[in-house]
């Protein structure tokens, strides 16, 4: 056993402890407040150096890319919806290669037709991409 005797105070009878908390919880205030001060001043000149005349695009292309995905969750749940369906899926790739078959044999069957075809690629491309 130890030899040491353990004192109890009474926080009610004791007011050293309460004075110094308070004041612990003001500097951390008055220090919190000068770093907030401090974060907001150089995020503000972070932001006043940005070019926004570019951001236009940038908020565009985020806005594509964003279309894009909630399209295509849509699309996913749409095709495991009907891929439940016991003949549809076979149906429609039979349709897909009802389609690819037409699609070829109406522009890829001569060498007239694969130059033509090649000449609104590339014009699509010229046109789209600049």
């Amino acid at each position: 056993m130890s030899d040491a005797t353990t004192e109890v105070k009474d926080p009610a009878t004791d007011a050293t402890p309460a004075v110094e908390a308070s004041a612990t919880t003001s500097e951390d205030t008055t220090s919190f407040t000068e770093r907030y001060s401090e974060v907001l001043g150089k995020v503000n000149d972070t932001l006043d150096q940005v070019d926004w005349n570019q951001m236009g695009r940038i908020g565009k292309i985020v806005g594509i890319f964003a279309a894009v995905i909630v399209a295509q969750i849509l699309i996913k749940g749409i095709l495991d919806t009907i891929n439940l369906l016991p003949v549809v899926p076979g149906l429609l790739e039979l349709l897909g290669v009802v389609v690819v078959g037409q699609w070829s044999w109406r522009n890829l069957t001569t060498s007239d037709k694969r130059s033509a075809l090649v000449q609104r690629v590339q014009s699509l491309r010229q046109e789209y991409l600049g």
